[in-house]
C-alpha cells in the first residue's frame, strides 16, 4: 500500500510538474557533460599541445560544478516548495486518517528519491549519448578525423553528477518534508491566503521606470565603449547599473500595464493587465532576477557560439618551422636536409627553404630606419584608432626587424602567390596577421599606395605598393609586429652577417596520403622527437585554436543551459502560484458565465505577458551585452568582424527564443488543467 502510495504520488507529481522534471533532466545532462569535458578527443588531443591552459581551463570545471549546485539547490527548493503548497490539503487529510507525522516525512521523502533516480536515470544516458556526440563533432569540424574512437564513460563524471544532483534533493526534501510534518492539520486543510497587497503612488513607480532606464544606457554605454573592461572598478560600475537598472524597471513596469489595464478591452483583458499588474508590483524583484538570468544566457549562447565560429586558424601554407640558431656561420636547410637523411626521414618534406630574418646593425647611435615621411602620411588621414595605434608604433619602431626577399619568395611560391620583385633601392613593409586587424591593415595599404621613402641608416628606400601578410613561420618562434622585406645583399649588409636562420617545411603528399591531420602530425612529431630534431608545427597552431573553440562554446553553451533552466522554470513556477493563490477570482469567473475556452485565453494571454516581460527585457538587453562581451574579450584584428559575429549572436538569440517558446506552451497547458478543477463551481452551504 504504502509503496503504491509512493509510486503513484510521484507520478502524479512528475505529470503534474512537467515543466520541473525536464529541467531535473537537463541539469542532469548538463552536470555529465561537463564533468566529463576531459575525456572528449578535443580535449585528449589539446593535452599535448597545450597542456597548461588545458588544466587551467579544467581547473574552472569544479568551481562552475559549485557554483552550478548552489544555484541548483534554490531552483529546487523554490519549485519543490510550490508543489508541496498544491498538496497541502491532501497531505492534511493524511494526517486527518491517522498518518503518523514520521510516516508522512518518509513518504515525501521516498517520492522525492524515485523522482531523482528517475531523473538520474533518464539524463545520463542522455549525457553520455550528447557527450559523445559532441566529441565526434568537434573532431569532425576541426578536420581532426575520427581517430579509432571509442565510446568512454567518465566514472569521475557519472559519481559527481549522481553525489552532486542526488545530494541537492536529498536535502532540500529532508527540509520542506520536516516543515510539512510538522505544519499543524488545520493549516494544511486551510486554503493557502491571497495575502494582503500594499501599493505606492504612481509617481513612485514612474520615476522608479525612468531612473532603471537610464541606469541601463549607462551600463550599455560603458560596455559597448570598451570602458568597463578598462578595471575592476568601471565593470563593478557597469554590473551595478545593469543590475540595480534592471530591477528598477520591473518596479517601475506597474506604470505601463496599468496603463493598459485602464484602456480595457474585449472579454477579459482588464482582468488580465490586472492580473499581471499584481504580479508586476508584487513580484518585480523575482521577475528583474529571471531577466537577469535569461539575460546572462543569451550572453553566454551567443558570445560563445560567435567567438567560436569566429576563431579561425590563419591561413595554412607551412607544416614546420626548424630554428636552426643563430651565428657568424649561419646553418641552412641543407645541414637539416642531412639530419632528417641521417634519421632516416628524408621523404617527409617535399618543400624546406630558409627563412632568414635580423636587425639592422650597421647603426650604433640613434633610429636604424626614419619613418617621416610615412607618419606623415599616416598623420593626414582620417582619425581613427587604427591611426593613433599605427603612429603610436611607428614612433617606436626605430630598430624593425628585417626579411630576406628570396626566403619570402619561396614562401609565396608554396602558397602559390606571385612572389615580390625589389629593386635595389626598394624594400617591402610586412605585419604580422595576426598582430595586424583590419583597420590598421587598411590604412597601411593606403599609405604603401603612395610609395613613401623611408631612410635605413641614412639611406634612402622606396616601399613599395602592397601589405605583405603571409605568416613567416608555422607558430610563435618569429612574430614580429612589423618588419622591412629587403633585397638579399641589402639584407646581408645591414645585418653585418648575423641573422637567424628558420627553416620552413611543407610535409609531402606521400606523408600525407590522404589521412586525417590529426595523426599525420603525431606521426611526424614522433619522428622528429626520436630524432633529437627540435621543431615547431601547425599542430601548436591549431591546438590554440582548438583550445579557444572548446573554452569559448563548451562552458559558455553550459552556462547558457543552466541559467535559461533555472530562469524559466522559476517563472513558470511563479506564474502557476500565483494563478492558484487567485483561484477564488477564477471560480467568480465561472459563476458569472465565464466558460473554459475565455478562461483558458486568459491564462494564455497572462502567461504571455508574464514570460514576455522578463524576457524581452533580456532579449533587448542581451543585444547590448554581447556587444560589450565582443568589446572586452576580442582581440582588435578580431573586432573588424564584429557586426558578423553579431549576426551570428542573433540568430543564437532567436533560437533560444524559440526555447522560451516552449516554457510558454508548457505553462499554458499546466494552467489549462488546473481551470478544469476549477470549472465546477464550489457549493456554499
Amino acid at each position: 500500500m504504502s509503496s503504491n502510495l509512493i509510486a503513484r504520488n510521484s507520478r502524479r507529481s512528475r505529470r503534474e510538474n512537467g515543466i520541473f522534471f525536464v529541467s531535473l533532466v537537463v541539469t542532469v545532462i548538463a552536470f555529465y557533460i561537463i564533468l566529463s569535458l576531459e575525456n572528449q578527443d578535443v580535449m585528449v588531443f589539446l593535452q599535448r599541445m597545450e597542456s597548461d591552459a588545458v588544466q587551467r581551463l579544467l581547473g574552472l570545471v569544479p568551481a562552475l560544478y559549485a557554483f552550478t549546485l548552489v544555484v541548483l539547490f534554490f531552483l529546487v527548493f523554490f519549485a519543490e516548495r510550490y508543489q508541496l503548497e498544491q498538496r497541502r490539503h491532501e497531505l492534511g487529510m493524511y494526517l486527518m486518517l491517522g498518518m503518523r507525522r514520521s510516516r508522512l516525512f518518509g513518504m515525501l521523502v521516498a517520492e522525492d528519491l524515485r523522482t531523482s533516480l528517475i531523473a538520474l536515470a533518464i539524463g545520463l544516458p542522455v549525457g553520455l549519448l550528447i557527450s559523445e556526440v559532441i566529441s565526434l563533432v568537434s573532431v569532425r569540424l576541426v578536420g581532426l578525423g575520427v581517430l579509432g574512437h571509442q565510446v568512454t564513460l567518465s566514472v569521475k563524471a557519472l559519481v559527481l553528477t549522481v553525489v552532486g544532483f542526488a545530494g541537492i534533493k536529498l536535502l532540500v526534501s529532508l527540509i520542506l518534508s520536516g516543515l510539512i510534518a510538522r505544519t499543524e492539520i488545520g493549516s494544511l486543510l486551510a486554503p493557502a491566503p491571497e495575502g494582503t497587497k500594499r501599493r505606492l503612488p504612481l509617481a513612485v513607480y514612474a520615476i522608479a521606470l525612468v531612473l532603471g532606464l537610464a541606469m541601463l544606457a549607462g551600463a550599455y554605454a560603458l560596455g559597448i565603449k570598451g570602458h568597463a573592461w578598462m578595471g575592476p572598478v568601471f565593470m563593478a560600475l557597469m554590473l551595478f547599473l545593469g543590475l540595480l537598472g534592471t530591477a528598477l524597471v520591473f518596479f517601475g513596469l506597474r506604470v505601463v500595464v496599468g496603463w493598459l489595464a485602464k484602456r480595457g478591452g474585449k472579454g477579459l483583458a482588464t482582468f488580465n493587465y490586472r492580473q499581471v499588474e499584481e504580479t508586476v508590483v508584487h513580484r518585480s524583484g523575482t521577475l528583474a532576477i529571471c531577466s537577469v538570468l535569461i539575460l546572462v544566457a543569451l550572453v553566454c549562447f551567443g558570445t560563445g557560439v560567435s567567438i567560436a565560429r569566429s576563431h579561425k586558424a590563419e591561413t595554412h601554407t607551412l607544416d614546420y618551422t626548424f630554428d636552426l640558431s643563430m651565428g657568424l656561420e649561419v646553418p641552412t636547410s641543407d645541414q637539416l636536409r642531412q639530419q632528417l637523411a641521417d634519421a632516416g626521414l628524408e621523404g617527409l618534406f617535399a618543400e624546406l627553404f630558409d627563412m632568414r630574418v635580423g636587425v639592422i646593425r650597421v647603426v650604433e647611435e640613434g633610429d636604424a630606419v626614419d619613418w617621416s615621411e610615412v607618419i606623415s602620411l599616416v598623420q593626414a588621414a582620417k582619425d581613427s584608432g587604427a591611426k593613433e595605434s599605427l603612429l603610436m608604433t611607428l614612433s617606436h619602431y626605430g630598430f624593425p626587424n628585417t626579411v630576406s626577399v628570396s626566403g619570402y619568395n619561396e614562401l609565396l611560391a608554396v602558397a602559390g602567390l606571385p612572389q615580390i620583385t625589389l629593386a635595389p633601392s626598394e624594400v617591402a613593409l610586412y605585419a604580422d596577421p595576426e598582430l595586424t586587424d583590419a583597420g590598421r591593415q587598411t590604412l597601411l595599404e593606403a599609405v604603401l599606395a603612395q610609395h613613401p621613402t623611408i631612410l635605413i641608416a641614412g639611406e634612402a628606400y622606396t616601399l613599395t605598393d602592397g601589405l605583405q601578410t603571409r605568416a613567416l613561420v608555422t607558430d610563435r618562434s618569429f612574430t614580429p609586429q612589423m618588419a622591412l622585406i629587403l633585397p638579399d645583399a641589402a639584407f646581408e649588409t645591414f645585418a653585418e652577417g648575423q641573422w637567424d636562420t628558420y627553416v620552413n617545411g611543407v610535409l609531402s603528399s606521400e606523408t600525407i596520403a590522404g589521412r586525417p591531420t590529426m595523426m599525420v602530425y603525431q606521426e611526424v612529431n614522433d619522428k622528429l622527437d626520436a630524432a633529437g630534431i627540435p621543431y615547431e608545427s601547425y599542430l601548436q597552431n591549431m591546438g590554440r585554436e582548438l583550445f579557444y573553440t572548446v573554452a569559448a562554446s563548451d562552458l559558455t553553451i553550459y552556462l547558457a543551459i543552466i541559467f535559461l533552466v533555472v530562469a524559466n522554470t522559476l517563472i513558470g513556477v511563479l506564474f502557476l502560484m500565483g494563478q492558484r493563490r487567485a483561484s477564488r477570482r477564477y471560480r467568480t469567473l465561472v459563476r458569472l458565465g465565464a466558460g473554459f475556452e475565455d478562461l483558458c485565453h486568459a491564462v494564455g494571454t497572462q502567461v504571455n505577458w508574464f514570460f514576455g516581460l522578463p524576457v524581452g527585457v533580456a532579449v533587448l538587453s542581451s543585444a547590448f551585452g554581447i556587444r560589450a562581451m565582443f568589446s572586452g574579450v576580442l582581440s582588435s584584428r578580431a573586432q573588424a568582424g564584429i557586426p558578423d559575429l553579431m549576426v551570428s549572436a542573433g540568430a543564437m538569440i532567436v533560437l533560444l527564443a524559440l526555447v522560451e517558446v516552449v516554457y510558454m506552451v508548457a505553462v499554458k497547458r499546466a494552467g489549462n488543467r488546473y481551470l478544469l478543477e476549477l470549472m465546477e463551481p464550489e457549493r456554499e452551504e
